[in-house]
This record gives structure tokens, C-alpha cells and sequence, in this order.
């Protein structure tokens, strides 16, 4: 067997990748800065961007049980924030070493 598939202590098969995108009032009110505070808190890897649409586009990485507590909080948002929508769907996995706010 060339694949071994190595349980993580949370009992997910290690990293997952999740393409997020966020919409509502999610720019200009220090999202991208709390979402790299939060993944940070939560050992999720990965990116936060603004998009030209007015939302707000992440790819994370983690376990499982950490993705969806991200997730969780994607949907509530910073204070000043107003979320009205998150999209979440499985990518490939792409090995981040941390979490970074990418300015255009």
C-alpha cells in the first residue's frame, strides 16, 4: 500500500482546504485583519483577500475540527462587519506555512 492515510489526535485524516468567500459589508471594516488574528488562534494556514466584487475571498487550511470552527466564525464576522453570505467549498491542498492579509 503506497498511500497511508495517517489519523490526526482530533480523528480527521489531517489537512483539509477550503475556498471561502465572504459577502455583505465585509471590506473596509477590518475583516481581513481579524480573520489572520482568528486563524492564527485557530492553527488555520492559508490567505484573506478583497475582491473587486466587495467581498472577501480566503483559502484556508487546518483539521478538519479547526476549519469548521473558522467557518463558524466567518459567518459572524468582526463587529463592525455585516455578513450576509459565506460560500465554502473543498480545494486542493497547497501547503500554506501561515496565515497572511494580501493587499492588491
Amino acid at each position: 500500500m503506497s498511500e497511508r492515510n495517517i489519523k490526526s489526535p482530533s480523528g480527521g485524516l489531517g489537512v483539509k482546504h477550503l475556498n471561502i468567500t465572504v459577502t455583505g459589508k465585509v471590506q473596509g471594516v477590518g475583516f481581513r485583519e481579524t480573520t489572520k488574528i482568528i486563524a492564527n488562534q485557530m492553527m488555520v494556514t492559508g490567505f484573506v483577500r478583497n475582491e473587486k466584487d466587495g467581498s472577501v475571498y480566503i483559502e484556508a487550511e487546518g483539521e478538519a475540527i479547526f476549519l469548521e470552527e473558522f467557518v463558524n466564525w466567518c459567518h459572524e464576522g468582526p463587529d463592525r462587519s455585516r455578513v450576509e453570505n459565506v460560500a465554502v467549498s473543498d480545494g486542493e491542498v497547497k501547503n500554506y506555512r501561515n496565515f497572511e492579509v494580501l493587499r492588491k
